[in-house]
């Protein structure tokens, strides 16, 4: 009995390190990752009114970004089920280094058609980032998922934050090289995906997914249905999982739809590049910089109530975003930190939730079509963004928003009164 005491504690300890493990190297990937799919960020929307030579279509390029990492984050989580978190990881950053090469491309031909195929692959980088914050969480136990879930998404700071500040240095990169000064960003963007492809194939082993089905007995079978089917089997079963898609999906669109704007409300005013790198700088600052004590706040009391907290924070932000004039001023500065902060209290707190909920054998199954229609919501909110703009104007954008931070608390609220079921 004692040795199989004594063998069951080092079970515990081994399957303790390898999550330690693993998110240092989620972290590093995280942070080398960011720099590739944020460096963009900041001219996307410039770059597709320049080769469409259409305000309406400005943001069409981030739009397809989201949509792409909406359906990549379904097929992403598909090939995870099968092959583990390390390949499908890999797979996500190759093919957003692609992307990437596209949109240089894109620019130099004059092709929104190319411009919009590169967004698109672009988006599955974006799906692996967000399927990292996932794999922080498969060796977790419950009290603590929040805290090494946000712990990699504080890690896209690192990154993130350098990235738009780098379209100074990207354009002269791009003069360099003789392309549009636009698409440097691009290029050196697909630099960043690449590292962290070589990152997480070479460093994450052991698979956390597959040791955590492992460790639990799961057996390694053929899933039976559709991945859609048993996600949405998990949450019939579960119902606070649809509660905390439904916030994590709302903060998403009323982030995305008021951010990919931003750029553009700031240009009408005549702001300089780097002013409007220096704006979405602190706009991602805002995104994941205080992640972990978001976590800790998630962990410490309840996920529901950090979702009511988002809320409040999203719709402060709008105000002030609202009131913004062209150009660069604090309250677009106060504004876009906001955002991205109340996003981050939603996505932490909802993802926490799914993370904590989500049934091991459907747990891909579920966090994929969870990212699928929190990606297919921003992608609808990016589309009509660009439309209210033009039409009615980037005030007009940020008060239409509110209406999803009503949606987010509603969400928190229903957070409540299914966790205590659940409980």
């Amino acid at each position: 009995m004692a040795r199989a005491r004594a063998a069951g504690d080092q079970a515990l300890t081994d399957v303790a390190a390898v999550q330690r493990r693993t998110v240092r190297v989620l972290v590093v990937a995280q942070a080398v990752g960011a720099v590739g799919i944020t460096i963009g960020i900041a001219t996307a929307s410039l770059l597709a009114r320049q080769i469409s030579g259409s305000e309406s279509q400005a943001g069409l390029a981030q739009t397809f970004q989201v949509l792409g990492a909406a359906v990549a984050s379904y097929l992403l989580a598909r090939l995870m089920s099968r092959r583990g978190r390390r390949v499908g990881l890999t797979t996500g950053y190759l093919l957003g280094a692609a992307g990437a090469v596209l949109a240089v491309l894109a620019g130099v031909v004059g092709s929104m058609v190319l411009l919009l195929v590169g967004a698109v692959l672009l988006g599955a980088t974006t799906a692996a980032n967000s399927g990292s914050r996932y794999a922080a969480t498969d060796l977790a136990e419950d009290a603590h998922k929040g805290r090494a879930l946000s712990t990699v998404v504080w890690a896209t700071t690192i990154g993130a934050v350098a990235g738009p500040n780098l379209t100074g240095p990207a354009a002269s990169l791009a003069d360099a090289l003789g392309i549009p000064e636009l698409t440097g960003p691009f290029a050196l963007g697909s630099l960043g995906m690449l590292g962290a492809a070589l990152v997480v194939t070479t460093l994450l082993r052991p698979d956390p997914l597959l040791l955590a089905r492992e460790a639990a007995g799961v057996p390694v079978t053929e899933p039976s249905g559709t991945a859609w089917a048993r996600a949405v089997a998990a949450t019939r079963e579960r119902p606070v999982l649809g509660f905390a898609v439904l916030g994590m999906a709302c903060a998403h669109a009323a982030m995305v739809g008021v951010m990919i704007m931003s750029p553009l409300h700031m240009e009408h005013g005549h702001a300089e590049l780097r002013v409007i790198g220096l704006v979405i700088s602190v706009h991602v600052l805002g995104m994941f910089a205080f992640s972990p004590l978001v976590g800790m706040l998630a962990d410490r009391t309840s996920r529901w109530a950090v979702l009511l907290e988002a809320a409040a924070l999203l719709l402060v932000s709008l105000v002030l975003c609202a009131r913004a004039p062209e150009g660069s001023s604090w309250q677009i500065f106060v504004g876009l930190f906001l955002l991205g902060l109340g996003w981050s209290f939603a996505t932490v707190a909802a993802s926490t939730l799914i993370a904590q909920h989500a049934p091991l054998d459907a747990r891909t199954d579920v966090q994929g079509a969870a990212d699928l229609v929190m990606g297919l919501t921003a992608a609808a909110a990016g589309a009509v963004s660009g439309l209210v703009v033009g039409t009615w104007g980037y005030p007009a954008l940020a008060v239409g928003a509110i209406g999803l931070v009503v949606l987010v608390a509603v969400a928190g609220l229903g957070a409540r009164a299914t966790t205590r079921l659940a409980g």
